[in-house]
């Protein structure tokens, strides 16, 4: 099935270049010129990705993100000449996947495209196991209906707030998640800062499903943002 990109890009040369080349490897491209445009096509049709520079008028490209964020996990690519705002975008749980610097290739653009397309169908996969009840990631088993934990096929022991972080990392597993967002999802509550509740849940939680805790390969720390599952 062909796949539905929306590109968000003020510059009209660059949004033209961009929307010729991807229409050429097979994409239906759609362009927004600002960023309020552009919300408004993403509410009012099914995108597969989006292609977002952050320099907009109308309507900053790190707010069209926020709202996008807020609706969708659609893979977001940023498009920007400035590092601070992608390391913002990436780093600061804003939510965007991936990033391509200004100037860029095409090459490069298309190949950061496919990936995340990929990335994006895995999680997909991922979900459709979850639906089932039973996520396995490497040596790991996620019984959703039954709320267990198994490795090898012998059961461990988590807490309620163990099992909930970790099945936020498995069901999502290419996203790194900031403290803020791990504790938003799992206590369900506003976060002030306090780390001390997130770092002991996860240290804990790493003494349990990890054959060695002190070099992790399941919860992986993300230096400067926080946390992700990691590969395998």
């Amino acid at each position: 099935m062909q796949k539905n990109i929306l590109v968000v890009e003020d510059d009209k040369s660059i949004a033209e270049m961009v929307q010729s080349h991807l229409t050429k490897e097979g994409f239906k491209v759609v362009h927004a010129a600002d960023g309020a445009e552009a919300l408004r096509l993403f509410s009012g049709q099914s995108f597969d990705l989006v292609l977002l520079d952050l320099m907009l008028p109308e309507l900053d490209g790190m707010d069209v993100l926020r709202i996008v964020r807020e609706k969708s996990f659609v893979p977001v690519l940023i498009l920007s000449a400035k590092d601070s705002d992608v390391d913002k975008a990436i780093g600061l749980g804003f939510g965007a996947d991936d990033y391509v610097t200004k100037p860029f290739s095409l090459i490069e653009l298309s190949a950061r495209v496919k990936a995340a397309l990929r990335r994006a169908s895995q999680y997909s996969q991922t979900v459709a196991a979850e639906e089932e009840g039973v996520i396995q990631i490497h040596e790991l088993t996620l019984d959703i209906e039954h709320y267990q934990v198994s490795k090898n096929g012998l059961e461990l022991k988590l807490t309620a707030k163990e099992l909930q972080i970790l099945k936020l990392m498995m069901t999502n597993p290419k996203r790194a998640f900031s403290k803020e967002q791990i504790y938003r999802a799992v206590w369900k509550d506003d976060y002030y800062g306090d780390e001390n509740a997130i770092n002991v849940h996860i240290s804990r939680l790493r003494e349990k499903i990890e054959d060695d805790p002190s070099k992790p390969q399941y919860i992986k720390t993300v230096w400067g943002i926080g946390y992700k599952l990691g590969e395998f």
